[in-house]
């Protein structure tokens, strides 16, 4: 069973991860041969407070 942890900025629309989830999904089906119905994705939202580039947060341009 596939877990695939996909971690980004918060705002996504419910819609958006829906769609990423089919085709994350979909991915791993048709590459990795593994079944659709045990394929999990978890998505994690983070603030910009909590993300930083190049060592500044990125709720500080």
């Amino acid at each position: 069973m596939p877990v695939i942890t996909v971690a980004l900025l918060e705002g996504r629309s419910e819609d958006t991860k829906a769609e990423l989830a089919r085709a994350l999904t979909d991915a791993v089906a048709d590459i990795a041969g593994a079944p659709r119905d045990g394929t999990v994705v978890i998505f994690q939202d983070y603030a910009k407070a909590d993300w930083a580039e190049n060592g500044t947060l990125l709720s500080r341009p």
